[in-house]
């Protein structure tokens, strides 16, 4: 099995993608802890510095670019730095800005964490701030997101919905996509944290437990009630297949045809950090289902993704290298 995901990473080179999507600027702002402020009980850290890296859909692209396919956004950014940035990041990768519309007065969502620790301590984030735009885009922008999508789609592979409910998905829009995928056969992939069950009809989606929970409004206590839901999840959505994230616990897989399996997590279950983890699944199941793999293969090689990320502080993405170099040692020590 190891040495069949190879072939399938192999194959990701040369695919495109389709992002539809909130842009989000991943803010982090890094401080060594000083003393405790005299005008209330907390904790003044000094400023070391800050970064901001591609979250949300642009993490996603960020991923299938690194892991080898040509990645192409579809969403908006503000006129301020964070757009600026993502829009400057984007054209240090070479991913295609086209379909990125600027908008003047709209914010950029911005997710911004403040980290506290010493030069060789591990950082922890102490507070997070988010910063949201207001409402959908105006039907302009909409527009022209609908005329990059209907130019893209005919040489696309695969379309990956990213939606962290800042608006971009229009109900418009959404309609474009379910008529494009009936009319070619386009895979159509969701990731989705509040609203999945606006996504019915799609080829896959990968939520995690905490999402099904509060999308079904019950508590999956223990694995029998996870498997019940993950069913019935399925069958509301009428996709073909489930991918259900479990953080420590692995993942579980639904097949419309009736199979199910647990997956165990990848490595180490010491997780540093699942920022962003969600974009990477998706982007590596996505990638492994148009590559020709099985459901099974592409759950594994989207487990084996997951649980390299997670070892790593802060969003970030999984290299085509780092996954080769695990199924490696997966085949070397004669992993199943």
């Amino acid at each position: 099995m190891p040495a069949d995901l190879a072939g399938v990473v192999e194959r990701f080179q040369g695919r495109t993608v389709l992002v539809l999507g909130d842009l989000v600027a991943d803010e982090y702002v890094y401080g060594k802890p000083s003393r405790i402020s005299r005008e209330a009980p907390v904790l003044i850290l000094r400023y070391l510095h800050r970064e901001i890296r591609p979250g949300g859909a642009a993490n996603a692209c960020h991923n299938l670019h690194t892991l080898g396919a040509r990645a192409i956004p579809l969403g908006v950014v503000g006129d301020d730095e964070a757009g600026a940035r993502l829009l400057e990041f984007f054209g240090e990768q070479g991913i295609p800005r086209d379909g990125v519309v600027p908008l003047p007065g709209r914010a950029t969502p911005v997710k911004t964490r403040i980290m506290a620790g010493g030069y060789q301590a591990t950082r922890q984030q102490v507070v997070r701030v988010d910063r949201e735009p207001e409402g959908p885009p105006p039907p302009p922008a909409e527009a022209r997101l609908g005329e990059v999508l209907a130019a893209y789609a005919p040489r696309a592979d695969a379309l990956i919905l990213s939606d962290y409910g800042y608006g971009t998905i229009t109900p418009r829009l959404l309609e474009a996509v379910t008529a494009l995928a009936a009319r070619t056969g386009l895979m159509v992939t969701a990731d989705s944290r509040y609203d999945l069950l606006r996504y019915r009809g799609v080829t896959a989606a990968t939520p995690n437990e905490p999402e099904v929970e509060q999308l079904l409004g019950v508590a999956l206590d223990g694995d029998k009630a996870l498997e019940q839901a993950g069913w019935g999840l399925l069958e509301r959505l009428g996709s073909r297949l489930l991918l259900i994230t479990r953080g420590s616990k692995g993942m579980i897989l639904f097949e419309r045809e009736g199979r199910c399996a647990f997956l165990p997590i990848y490595g180490d279950d010491q997780i540093a950090d699942v920022t962003g983890a969600g974009d990477t699944v998706i982007s590596a199941f996505t990638l492994a289902l148009v590559g020709g793999a099985a459901p099974l293969q592409a759950a594994r090689l989207s487990n084996i993704a997951g649980g390299l990320v997670v070892m790593k502080r802060g969003t970030a993405p999984v290299t085509r290298a780092e996954l080769l170099s695990a199924i490696a040692r997966d085949v070397q020590d004669g992993q199943p």
